[in-house]
């Protein structure tokens, strides 16, 4: 671990920060040339999709279309530094665990397929051939038993190709368990966006951001989770928009940012000023913050009328559009102010002024993160977002929309091509003529049901496409403790984390290409596609070459694993599609015509092939056939199990740092709020830490206050003095995964609430004793 130092950081976003971070990573990765070459095609035209956030790419691309912590994931994957067999032949696996997960990824690029031999707890090179063998045996061994017995994971990286050949196998293997890292965070969005306008994502596109005149931002981090955001923020600033921000700790991104790009604004060092209202909502205050605005507008509207003023609501949208308003003013009119105050920990002015900016807009977005979706109630926090936005006809007009930020490069693509664990989403009876087989129609396992299966021992097999499951997860170490128990465990991957070591009985790691890589097929060199956070559909093509003779491209290595494990099927040629992706992407066309006409010729279109969504044309594909208020049946309380009364218990919200981009860490900086060499952070308001006699620097353990049997707690936090609401922590995410219990989620998504955990603060000796 490196020197720690807590100091605060002066500075805005962007600006010569990221400037020396970029240096320090290509020089850091081995790559200082060769790295810059790469970012230049970086969101190109003919070039490569960036690696990390889901962020949209414009049609006219900037010089440099990267952010730093775009440069980060890209130099991350494109390291010179590998990971052979000589590697494992120096560590164990029970070494490797107690290293941490910068440690383990830092070591480079995995070169050779590898298998676990228990005899010596290493992982022993196996040649592919030998690796499909026994993996098709073995998952051949465990259909015959019980097909519900295996799971299909993914993350967020892998291509629309791949994604749909995975679904694929999956069904025709028997099954809809085919989770993904959507359920750990945006799938509180696909739950409530149908019901309330009849899309699962956002109606929002890139060009909106030209034309809107406010922005209300909720529960995002724009300066470390998808900073190439910050330019058409900057923008709409510069034409005088307004932005309204709804977040529990004060980001440096949404405060001020200086475009690296620009060279007077860097030679002088001046910045642009984001947020012209910052509230400071508490943990999971974000439902009643919304529902105040919604009150005021309801007032503002009343005083309107009787003055003979024209009116703040928009009535013709509301009677030929909506259904449920009356309800949902009703639900307004009966709460109150003092209520609204303590759940949102705003004050009624703030709450009115947000309103009052709002009345006079005339195209409003809604941009909102994680803050809204990871709590016990996030989708009807989300739902009672678009409320008020429907109010004033903000969902199908230009420069206005719901706007929901993917975090991951393709996570809401994989969606769109089947990676789904609800059947419903997919269409079957189409899979069903095309390829010959009867899909399964019972619901699969999402995450949270898949550990659930896993401590249950209901789960055999464990194919995990990408990412770093057992890491991400919540309830870490009753997991951990589970896995063992799994008979097979695959990881295909390009880089070395802990899922690898806690494996299965049987384990194999698979090493990949990365999308920035040469993919070479018997038709020549693939490209392949995403979806980005807009619903936009981008081309992407590998510049670099291989980092091994013996990684293989995900198409390929899921074409392996069917024809392993299936019977032939003539009406699925894996061969074919893997020789040529431009016949996965025919296929995917057949099977979603409306969404992807055109798909090969498209490809490459400036700005992306846009997917048509309904809501944006103002067609409300619900069962009313209108867009709906959504009135929280519950009233306001987030999380009906938090012992409100109990004033030594606070809620905890999990983050990313400036350097990480979801389980991976680039290092142990956390610049935009001071923290370098440690993330074994615990950042509290001063008033708690006076209130419960602690110390700013102290050490201290954090312990879950769960209504369950099991012990939950981190040891050794450094005590942060920050500007964060009275009653609310915050610490790193995933090391703290292991305070969030599995039943602590979202009811309707079952999307682990890990932005307000409910927790303990003792000092350590405290601790000791007691144990």
């Amino acid at each position: 671990m490196p020197d720690q130092k807590i100091e605060a950081y002066t500075d805005p976003a962007g600006g010569w920060g990221s400037a020396r971070s970029l240096v320090e990573i290509l020089t850091r990765e081995e790559i200082p040339a060769s790295g810059a070459a790469m970012l230049m095609k970086q969101n190109k035209p003919g070039g490569f999709m960036c690696v990390s956030c889901a962020w949209s790419k414009p049609a006219k691309p900037a010089t440099f279309e990267y952010c730093e912590n775009g440069a980060k994931a890209t130099a991350w994957e494109q390291t010179r530094k590998r990971i052979g067999p000589d590697f494992f032949e120096r560590h164990s696996v029970t070494e490797l665990l107690t290293w941490a997960d910068y440690d383990l990824e830092e070591k480079g690029r995995i070169t050779h397929p590898l298998r676990y031999d228990p005899q010596r707890d290493r992982y022993l090179p196996v040649s592919w051939e030998q690796a499909f063998e026994e993996i098709g045996r073995e998952l051949k061994a465990i259909r015959e038993e019980d097909p519900k017995a295996a799971v299909f994971y993914s993350s967020g990286r892998a291509s629309l190709e791949t994604s749909y050949m995975y679904a694929l196998f999956a069904r025709m293997y028997g099954n809809n368990n085919l989770p993904d890292s959507s359920n750990m965070c945006h799938e509180s969005t696909s739950k409530a966006l149908p019901q309330s306008i009849g899309v699962p994502v956002g109606t929002t596109v890139l060009e909106d951001f030209e034309a809107t005149d406010l922005i209300l931002f909720f529960g995002q981090n724009v300066g470390s989770n998808s900073p190439r955001m910050l330019h058409p923020l900057q923008d709409a600033r510069r034409r005088g928009v307004p932005i309204i921000t709804f977040n529990p700790l004060r980001e440096r991104g949404l405060e001020r940012f200086t475009n690296p790009q620009s060279p007077i604004e860097m030679l002088t060092r001046s910045s642009t000023q984001i947020s012209t209202q910052y509230h400071q909502v508490k943990a999971g205050g974000d439902i009643a913050a919304i529902a105040g605005i919604c009150k005021a507008l309801f007032a503002m509207d009343r005083q309107a009328q009787n003055e003979g003023r024209p009116r703040v609501l928009d009535i013709d949208f509301l009677s030929e559009h909506t259904h449920g308003f009356e309800k949902f003013e009703k639900f307004c009119d009966r709460l109150e102010w003092p209520a609204l105050e303590a759940k949102s920990g705003l004050k009624r002015e703030g709450m009115e002024a947000a309103a009052a900016v709002y009345a006079r807009a005339r195209a409003v977005i809604g941009i909102y993160g994680m803050g809204l979706t990871q709590h016990r109630r996030g989708t009807e926090t989300v739902q009672m977002f678009v409320n008020l936005l429907l109010l004033r006809g903000n969902i199908g007009r230009p420069g206005a929309g719901i706007c929901p930020v993917r975090g991951h490069s393709n996570v809401q693509g994989q969606r769109t091509v089947g990676i789904a664990d609800e059947p419903s989403l997919v269409p079957l009876d189409k899979l069903k003529a095309m390829y010959g087989f009867e899909p399964p129609t019972e619901k699969g396992m999402n995450t949270i049901e898949t550990c659930e299966g896993v401590i249950a021992g209901k789960v055999k097999a464990f194919i995990g496409l990408g990412g770093n499951f057992i890491r991400a997860v919540p309830d870490t170490q009753r997991m951990e403790e589970a896995w063992r128990g799994i008979r097979l465990t695959v990881q295909v991957s390009t880089k070395l984390n802990r899922s690898h070591l806690v494996h299965g009985e049987i384990a194999y790691i698979l090493p990949c290409l990365g999308r920035i890589e040469i993919d070479e097929q018997a038709s020549g060199p693939q490209a392949v596609s995403m979806e980005d956070s807009t619903s936009c559909f981008h081309g992407s093509r590998g510049v670099a070459s291989p980092i091994s003779d013996h990684v293989r491209s995900e198409p390929w290595i899921v074409a392996q694993f069917a024809k392993a494990t299936l019977a032939p099927n003539p009406k699925v040629d894996w061969n074919a599609w893997v020789g040529d992706y431009a016949k996965v992407r025919d296929a995917i066309e057949a099977t979603y015509p409306e969404k992807f006409k055109d798909f090969n010729a498209r490809l490459f279109e400036p700005g992306g092939l846009h997917k048509p969504l309904a809501a944006r044309e103002r067609k409300w594909e619900t069962q009313t056939g209108k867009a709906n208020f959504v009135v929280p049946p519950d009233g306001l309380d987030m999380d009906p199990d938090m012992k409100s009364d109990r004033r030594d218990v606070l809620d905890l919200i999990t983050l990313r740092s400036n350097d990480q981009f979801n389980t991976t860490i680039y290092g142990y900086h956390d610049r935009f709020r001071g923290v370098k060499g440690t993330r074994q952070i615990l950042f509290m308001n001063e008033n708690d830490i006076e209130r419960l006699q602690l110390a700013d620097g102290e050490t201290v353990d954090v312990v879950t206050e769960a209504a369950d049997e099991f012990a939950r707690e981190v040891k050794g936090l450094r005590i942060v003095k920050y500007d964060i609401p009275e009653g609310n922590c915050a610490g790193y995410y995933p090391e703290l995964n292991v305070l969030i219990p599995l039943w602590h989620h979202d009811a309707q998504a079952k999307v682990p609430a890990a932005k307000a955990i409910p927790v303990r603060i003792a000092k350590a000796a405290e601790l000791a004793v007691r144990d």
